[in-house]
């Protein structure tokens, strides 16, 4: 089952679901966060829950994208208490354009990088067997509901950027319960927008070029995540495709099983206060900033993969430079 939000007929919020090629309004449903509360205060499933509303008119997601109608396919009342995060160096293939990035030299003396120390590690043990804990990833913070951006919207770069560049990833989604248990809703497309040339610089400036909007959906599948996802990230400009390129996730191409991230991430307390909403990225191995590739104003990307339902687009804006500090009044 695919869940989304849109805006319908009437500019309201609207719950869509569907199983297999019809996508239909559930009557009745205020939100995905309501749905997701409701499932746990009663304890089902949320397709249990989904079940008990009754199906609305068809709509067809393709039109409303074209359409910009699309919203995010699960938000916080207050953006304060939804949280975008997420994981790197987590797949098979991803050390090796981290890196590139972070190598001083190609000389087969050189020193190992952290980069492939903390891939090592993860191959060692990022697998652990269930109910044990493996070794962390790692992890970074790019911010809360400020920062997620709703299908088909602008990803923008700040003034201060030296690049911006799209990551094409899975994440998982997730609300946590009034008792802090936190609780999987389901898997999305991810943008993990980042600045790879700030973070080429020197690797302890990969938190500031995380600290970027994100944006994933639009539809939200609800339960196991494939082994196997095989997508495809392009960016197109001008209306023509500039450069295209398959992605891999599923654990059968991590190095890290998902449960294994989720534990690292939900270990922290402050993580699992009673109704916040999380959004954690799984991290990739495909992006285009390693083939050379520098984004412009105005390019569009698409990221797909099949059974996630309508693909995730959004354009990319650059802010102007600021001269100007930004300037702390006195109390």
């Amino acid at each position: 089952m695919l869940i989304s939000q849109i805006l319908d007929d009437t500019g309201a919020q609207a719950v869509v679901v569907r199983s297999g090629s019809e996508a239909c309004i559930l009557k009745g449903a205020p939100s995905t966060y309501h749905l997701v509360q409701e499932a746990i205060r009663t304890g089902q499933s949320l397709t249990e829950c989904i079940r008990g509303y009754e199906l609305g008119a068809a709509v067809d997601l393709e039109q409303l994208a074209a359409e910009g109608r699309l919203l995010l396919p699960i938000t916080h009342p207050d953006g304060a208490h939804l949280h975008l995060t997420g994981t790197g160096l987590t797949h098979l293939g991803s050390a090796a354009t981290r890196n590139a990035m972070h190598a001083k030299s190609k000389d087969s003396d050189a020193p190992v990088t952290d980069s492939m120390k903390m891939f090592n590690m993860g191959l060692e043990s990022g697998r652990p067997t269930p109910g044990h804990v493996g070794v962390q990833p790692e992890w970074f913070y790019k911010g809360n509901g400020a920062c997620a951006v709703a299908p088909g919207g602008d990803l923008v770069s700040p003034g201060f950027c030296d690049d911006g560049g799209e990551e094409p990833e899975i994440a998982g989604v997730y609300v946590i319960a009034e008792d802090g248990s936190p609780f999987r809703v389901g898997f999305a497309l991810a943008n993990e927008f980042s600045d790879h040339v700030m973070e080429r610089q020197n690797y302890l400036y990969l938190a500031h070029s995380k600290l970027r909007p994100a944006s994933f959906g639009p539809e939200l599948l609800v339960g196991d995540l494939p082994e196997n996802v095989e997508g495809t990230s392009r960016i197109y400009r001008d209306g023509s495709v500039l450069w295209e390129k398959p992605f891999l996730s599923g654990e059968a191409n991590m190095s890290h099983t998902l449960a294994n991230l989720e534990h690292h991430h939900f270990k922290y307390g402050v993580f699992r206060q009673p109704g916040d909403v999380h959004v954690h990225m799984f991290g990739t191995a495909t992006l285009s900033f390693a083939d050379g590739v520098s984004c412009r104003e105005g390019d569009e990307v698409e990221i797909s993969a099949p059974g996630f339902g309508v693909p995730l687009k959004n354009r990319l804006v650059f802010r102007p430079a600021e001269d100007a500090a930004i300037q702390v009044k006195v109390l």
